[in-house]
């Protein structure tokens, strides 16, 4: 598996649900783009969801034992905020993610999203407060 190829496909794929999260329902591109983005989650689960699912049993074995592991895509969030620095391009969720249940952080709404720019799982915690907890090297 090649990390710049992964790369690229997530990005690719952040792109085009961060255009669908700015069209309306009604809007005629938002069917194709839906359908689009259903196909490159697809591709994406067929080249890299073997390597992200094992990487996904290791961060909830760490972190959230009791709860189940889900297809990496569902791990992408519903939106995300792209920032660009210094010709270096970084993404940070903003919606989405799959919820988990951290003993460290009890009372508190926590979930993982895969994220790009580079590629990494970050946990949030609550609104305030993001860890990564695991990163493509």
């Amino acid at each position: 598996m090649k990390n710049e190829e992964l790369e690229q496909a997530l990005t690719a794929l952040v792109e085009k649900k961060n255009k669908l999260a700015t069209i309306d329902y009604n809007d005629a591109q938002y069917d194709d783009l839906e359908e689009a983005i259903h196909d490159e989650e697809d591709e994406l689960l067929e080249k890299y969801g073997d390597f992200l699912e094992d990487i996904l049993a290791d961060v909830h074995d760490e972190l959230c034992p009791d709860d189940d592991i889900l297809l990496p895509t569902a791990y992408l969030a519903n939106k995300y905020v792209k920032k660009e620095e210094d010709n270096t391009v970084t993404y940070h969720a903003a919606e989405g993610g799959v919820i988990v249940d951290v003993d460290e952080y009890p009372n508190h709404l926590t979930r993982l999203v895969l994220v790009p720019g580079p590629t990494r799982l970050m946990l949030q915690v609550g609104r305030q407060k993001e860890e990564e907890v695991w990163r493509l090297s």
